[in-house]
């Protein structure tokens, strides 16, 4: 699970077990990516977790697009 930060000042959340190659797609050097955050890129990787499985991930993945941007912002200084 990730938090991507965008050149326009989003915060994009994303799961991958390649988080590496998954910004590359994100920032459009490989294909691949999503829309949003190639009309917004360069991205920054700027919080990660790791979790036991897809499942887990989908879940924290859930939890944390529910939270404000306050929240998110609060979760990265943690880190």
């Amino acid at each position: 699970m990730y938090l991507l930060h965008c050149v326009n000042n989003s915060l994009y959340c994303g799961i991958s077990n390649d988080i590496a190659k998954r910004i590359r797609q994100h920032n459009g050097k490989i294909k691949g990516g999503a829309k949003y955050t190639r009309a917004y890129a360069p991205c920054e990787l700027v919080y990660q977790e790791k979790v036991s499985n897809k499942s887990q991930a989908l879940k924290r993945e859930y939890e944390i697009k529910q939270m404000s941007r306050i929240d998110k912002l609060s979760l990265i200084k943690k880190q």
